[in-house]
């Protein structure tokens, strides 16, 4: 089921599983075309900060007006604690 306020058109890619040896973060990175204005834009990475914990790390510009926004986000381990 997809939620009805987000833009449509946007392309969000898989969660990546690249981690880096001191901070392990999940990627994700949201294709964003040109047709898409600015004020959804933002509100549809707002919605990605807020609910999925989701930072924004890169974003780039493209000329033909079509962005593309790089997401991370912290890996929670959780450990057991004592058995049952």
């Amino acid at each position: 089921m997809q939620n009805s306020r987000q833009p449509k058109g946007h392309v969000v890619s898989p969660v990546g599983e690249r981690r880096a040896p001191s901070a392990q973060y999940e990627w994700r990175v949201v294709d964003i075309p040109a047709n898409v204005s600015r004020s959804d834009a933002r509100s549809m990475l707002t919605e990605h900060a807020e609910f999925g914990a989701w930072e924004l790390t890169r974003s780039v510009l493209y000329p033909g007006g079509a962005r593309r926004v790089w997401l991370r986000r912290r890996v929670m381990r959780v450990v057991r604690t004592g058995a049952a």
